[in-house]
């Protein structure tokens, strides 16, 4: 039977929060930021394991922020998010068909629901896919000056989210192409369409968000507050 691997890249510095810190290890509701994303991983039955790909020098993670059997940590944070992918599927022990869902780290908002929904609509799909929402924006194009240069349409366009799922063996393919042609994929979505293939798209939510800026800080906590104070209405 096929396992189900979850690979969080946290190896990037966050440049755009001007942290003194990784963004992964900001405060989210006096706990680390990454501590919500694993917590859901964790928490799920279907899930086997959790590798952390962290950057070879950083100094911030101890066993002190989380730890559990499932939990994997491995140095192998890369120059891109796709290299630190690829370092971290070359070091762990999975077959050919297991599952690896790739996870941001700086996206705490994920649920318990969400992850089954994923896990539920790609486990028997045979190329994989991605949480994903309708754009509802309109979206406008600039040109050098920072001006309206036209308005694109926004029909049949997606926002990516993650986890994104694929199996080892076709994930690992993908992103070995992708270097050898000095493709850099965005997120892993992109390195199999690199392959010609076409992931599904499994509709996310908006509370399943990346941190970027430090307004988006502020908004995962009045989410996960809500979170919190229903989970403690139930008690």
């Amino acid at each position: 039977m096929a396992k189900f691997h979850v690979i969080i890249p946290a190896a990037g510095s966050g440049s755009r929060m001007h942290s003194q810190i990784p963004k992964q290890y900001l405060p989210l509701l006096s706990r680390p930021l990454i501590t919500w994303c694993l917590d859901v991983f964790y928490a799920n039955p279907k899930i086997d394991h959790v590798h952390l790909a962290l950057h070879p020098q950083d100094e911030v993670w101890t066993k002190q922020l989380s730890n559990n059997p499932k939990l994997n940590v491995l140095r192998t944070g890369g120059d891109t998010r796709a290299q630190t992918v690829l370092n971290t599927l070359e070091k762990i022990d999975a077959d050919e068909h297991d599952w690896v869902l790739v996870h941001d780290a700086a996206r705490p908002g994920l649920t318990d629901e969400l992850l089954s929904k994923l896990l539920d609509a790609l486990q028997d799909d045979a190329v994989g896919g991605v949480l994903a929402i309708p754009l509802a924006d309109t979206l406008k194009r600039a040109d050098a000056s920072q001006r309206v240069e036209r308005t694109e349409s926004r029909e049949d366009l997606w926002q990516a989210q993650t986890p994104q799922m694929f199996t080892y063996g076709l994930l690992k393919r993908a992103l070995l192409a992708a270097h050898n042609a000095n493709h850099q994929p965005t997120d892993e979505a992109q390195a199999i369409e690199f392959l010609g293939l076409s992931p599904k798209l499994v509709t996310g939510e908006l509370r399943n968000l990346k941190i970027t800026y430090p307004q988006d800080l502020l908004l995962a906590e009045a989410i996960l507050a809500v979170d919190m104070n229903k989970h403690s209405e139930h008690q």
